[in-house]
């Protein structure tokens, strides 16, 4: 018995520690990120500009009119969703230090983004 206990006590620690770890990498992100939408097409529209914020490495909108959801890795990796009324989009890029870029599409449209650390 005092053997299985070791077994599981290990298989425990196998598994919390890695994800403390990618928790405390991810909160290198943390904070209220100014997010600049671009895109070509002027159907689309363009320039719009959203605040989302990033806690432990989560992301969450700062701003009632748009909904955001997603997730920052350790090594400044992000996917996004957005989502405001009946439009959405997904978008992926990478973040670093203070500022960050990346592209996003949605049904009918699609661009490019770029982020800064407020």
């Amino acid at each position: 018995m005092n053997g299985f206990r070791k077994g599981l006590f290990a298989t425990i620690l196998a598994i919390v520690v890695p994800l403390a770890h990618a928790d405390a990498a991810g909160s290198t992100f943390d904070g209220t990120w100014n997010v600049r939408i671009s895109s070509s097409s002027q159907t689309c529209g363009n320039g719009s500009t959203v605040a989302i914020g990033i806690n432990n490495g989560q992301i969450a909108s700062s701003s009632a009119a748009v909904t955001a959801s997603g997730r920052v890795a350790d090594a400044g990796s992000i996917s996004v969703a957005l989502s405001t009324g009946i439009k959405s989009a997904v978008g992926s890029g990478r973040l670093s230090g203070t500022s960050g870029s990346g592209t996003w599409h949605g049904a009918m449209c699609s661009g490019t983004w770029t982020a800064e650390r407020m």
